[in-house]
């Protein structure tokens, strides 16, 4: 019973976010993720194009798809550049 008392008295004195505090970090959260996933799908298809274009030895798609990796990796140097 003693247990009880202590955690009800521990979780009287937490400060519990307001409404608008939880919308706004619920909305930041959900961009995030959107965010993320978008991203690693587009990795996933070039990534699929790559090895598609090794399997199929098509140089075309091979060269498309390494063309865009690298744009990619040169967007995340320049961007951790700037931190």
């Amino acid at each position: 019973m003693r247990y009880f008392k202590e955690t009800r008295a521990e979780l009287r004195k937490v400060t519990w976010p307001t409404r608008e505090e939880t919308k706004n970090l619920t909305t930041i959260i959900v961009v995030v993720t959107v965010a993320m996933a978008l991203f690693l799908g587009l990795l996933d298809y070039i990534f699929q194009i790559i090895v598609a274009g090794i399997v199929a030895g098509d140089i075309v798609r091979i060269g498309v798809a390494v063309v865009l990796f690298l744009a990619g990796a040169a967007a995340f140097y320049y961007n951790s550049q700037l931190e």
